[in-house]
């Protein structure tokens, strides 16, 4: 035990770096400014997006900007096969002995993929009510969000990893324009369509990376997890998705094309939902509305969207990448008479994409009508500050 901790944690030994590696700073801020409350911190979102490696860069921050001594910061990945039988609490334990930091001491604690412990919610209350502990949690399950069990209510702050937004793919590629290369922005930012934000594939390129990441999120974390008997069957469900990704899906038709029960697909939708690899975005109205109108699907990455539909349609893939960057303003979509206008979003901006193209003249007309706080309209990757 004593080893496998040592090899999680190797600012104990003075042997910490991170070379190589892009910060995303903005995320590195957002956890800054939750360091001094006792809220149990947790960073969710797909698998592969970075989780690790910012729950690392926060680490390093910690020892290097925060002077705190590197013993009393302890990280541990759960999903390790070695630890299959060791609970949250006799972990942390050995980790007290092992550093002989009394109770009264306050010690920082990473705990990655935490879902992998199935009680992982009362055990962090036993921590954050007993321990002089500030927490910070990740997991790839939307579990940490949607849980019912009441332990955390009221303890917890959650934070979701999106993928590289496109100026955070710039500095992933290590490209910066001057004034006079603004000329470039345009190709640029059609590489980014292509590519989507998934860090790794941004560094590599290689596409059977983003195809095993799909694979391993449908095959192990929602076939196995809920015991599906044909994996198959989920993955022609997911092409479907990706098919329709920007627009109202019909779970009916979705049924009736893959020969399976309504109740089953809007199961598997759930579950995609729920492993982030895919979003949906209610219909504005009333309770009724919201609730019974088809919802809009999105991709969690345009890159993973493209491996499946290949890269054309690109005003759609413009519209996903604009749903990512205001999904934490919570949008709905706009549907009336058949006409549709993309976003209103919570604090009521209502913003329609028009990559390089313009609004029909019923669009123009309902637009307008609309009563909102402000309204955009977003043709091209300059007009993407207009959100603020």
């Amino acid at each position: 035990m004593e080893e496998l901790l040592y090899r999680y944690n190797p600012w104990w030994e003075g042997d910490f770096s991170l070379s190589g590696i892009v910060s995303r700073q903005s995320i590195i801020e957002s956890l800054l400014r939750h360091l001094k409350t006792k809220d149990v911190v947790f960073l969710t979102g797909l698998r592969r997006i970075g989780k690790t490696t910012i729950l690392k860069l926060f680490i390093k921050e910690l020892i290097d900007a925060k002077a705190v001594d590197p013993k009393y910061i302890f990280y541990i990945s759960l999903d390790d096969y070695l630890l299959t039988k060791k609970s949250v609490l006799e972990i942390v334990e050995e980790y007290r002995k092992l550093k002989r930091i009394r109770f009264r001491e306050k010690i920082f604690l990473f705990l990655d993929e935490i879902a992998y412990k199935g009680d992982f919610e009362i055990q962090l209350k036993n921590l954050f009510d007993s321990q002089n502990v500030k927490i910070y949690a990740s997991s790839s399950s939307a579990s940490v969000i949607k849980t019912r069990k009441p332990y955390l209510t009221g303890r917890g702050s959650i934070f979701e990893v999106l993928p590289l937004d496109f100026n955070e793919y710039m500095k992933f590629k290590n490209i910066a324009l001057s004034k006079s290369d603004e000329h470039l922005l345009a190709g640029y930012f059609e590489d980014y369509l292509f590519t989507g934000g998934v860090p790794e594939y941004v560094l590599r390129g290689d596409i059977e990376y983003l195809k095993e990441l799909v694979d391993d999120i449908i095959y192990k974390d929602i076939s196995v997890f809920y015991s599906i008997k044909k994996p198959q069957i989920l993955k022609d469900f997911f092409l479907l998705l990706m098919e329709r990704a920007g627009k109202a899906v019909s779970i009916n038709k979705i049924a009736n094309i893959l020969k399976i029960s309504p109740d089953t697909a809007r199961r598997y939708l759930e579950m995609f939902a729920d492993t982030f690899l895919i979003y949906l975005v209610p219909r504005c109205g009333k309770t009724n509305e919201r609730i019974l109108s088809p919802k809009k699907i999105y991709a969690a990455d345009i890159g993973i969207r493209n491996i499946f539909t290949g890269f054309r349609d690109k005003g759609s893939l413009f519209e996903n990448y604009i749903y990512l960057k205001i999904k934490n303003q919570k949008p709905c979509y706009i549907y009336e008479n058949g006409i549709e206008i993309d976003f209103m979003t919570e604090d009521k901006a209502l913003i329609e994409v028009k990559y390089m193209n313009e609004m029909t003249l019923k669009q123009k007309s309902l637009f307008e009508k609309i009563k909102a706080r402000k309204k955009i309209v977003i043709k091209g990757p300059r007009d993407i500050q207009s959100l603020g």
